[in-house]
């Protein structure tokens, strides 16, 4: 499908004939991927070939929140088996070099969504559920092969399932937070649905580096800071100690630095600059929470 066959069946905006489609690129990698930024001259639009999963999410989840941290869906064009987004374009700036002010109000975005979905067994079902989620960290912790992280992330497995659970984005990566003056905006919400609620908070922190060129760079004060915000505007109103809190950060951060051990052993690249960067630092981690363990004994 061209995309210009798509843009033709555009129904809720004008489209004229001088308008400008420019298709985006990974942050990471810097490849192009199935999104487009349509520019008429009088206004900015994103058109994106979703999946089921993501259109679903939209609809019956992100739809019903009426929350401006999320990006308004103008129009779903469905040819075939192919399903495109027409929304919102969202200016401002992500938090892959974050600051404080940028990252109070992504965390705010985070926050305010969760708080409206906790514990809400209406939307469980939808979208990237908790039992889709199950199949790939299932998938991850077979590929692990040192007994030190397979201890570890037996255990990570074991709080996923009894962890109170609010609407995630599974993927919320800096790059996936555009943040302005006064408003933060979470995009791509391709793995979004109703899961264990560190879930994102983790993804979002786990993989920042205080170091100049670094792809996600946030510093440890930064990191401390989110930590403690999200806990004291969200967590403490839950009921959740903050020891509890810590305690179980520390587990889903450890599945986030499992993840190029996994890439790499299950694809046979060992020696590829990531896995030689993770594997130590989930080794790393998962002694922590082994020695926090034995402290709590």
């Amino acid at each position: 499908m061209k995309i210009m066959d798509v843009i033709k069946r555009i129904d809720a905006v004008p489209i004229p004939e001088q308008t400008v489609i420019t298709q985006l690129k990974h942050e990471e990698d810097d490849e192009p991927y199935q999104v487009w930024k349509i520019d008429t001259g009088t206004a900015r639009y994103i058109l994106k070939e979703a999946k089921e999963d993501e259109a679903e999410t939209y609809s019956l989840i992100l739809s019903e929140l009426n929350d401006n941290c999320i990006p308004v869906v103008y129009e779903r064009i469905s040819i075939g088996e192919n399903i495109y987004l027409l929304m919102e374009y969202v200016d401002g700036e992500n938090l892959c070099n974050c600051n404080r002010s940028k990252l109070t109000l992504g965390l705010n975005a985070l926050m305010s969504l969760q708080r409206k979905t906790w514990n809400n067994q209406s939307l469980s079902n939808y979208g990237y559920s908790f039992e889709k989620s199950l199949r790939g960290r299932q998938n991850r912790g077979n590929y692990l092969d040192d007994p030190l992280l397979e201890e570890g992330y037996q255990k990570f497995m074991r709080m996923y399932h009894t962890v109170p659970r609010a609407l995630c984005y599974d993927d919320l990566l800096p790059f996936n937070v555009i943040a302005s003056d006064n408003r933060a905006v979470l995009i791509d919400w391709e793995c979004g649905g109703i899961l264990p609620y560190p879930t994102a908070f983790a993804r979002l922190i786990a993989h920042g580096e205080d170091r100049e060129n670094a792809l996600f760079f946030m510093t440890a004060e930064d990191r401390a800071f989110a930590i403690d915000y999200y806990y004291d505007n969200l967590l403490k109103q839950m009921g959740i100690s903050y020891t509890q809190w810590r305690n179980t950060l520390e587990y889903f951060l450890l599945f986030e630095y499992c993840e190029w051990v996994f890439v790499g052993n299950k694809y046979g690249a060992q020696n590829s600059e990531f896995y030689k960067k993770y594997l130590p630092i989930a080794k790393q981690q998962a002694n922590k929470i082994k020695w926090m363990e034995q402290q709590q004994i």
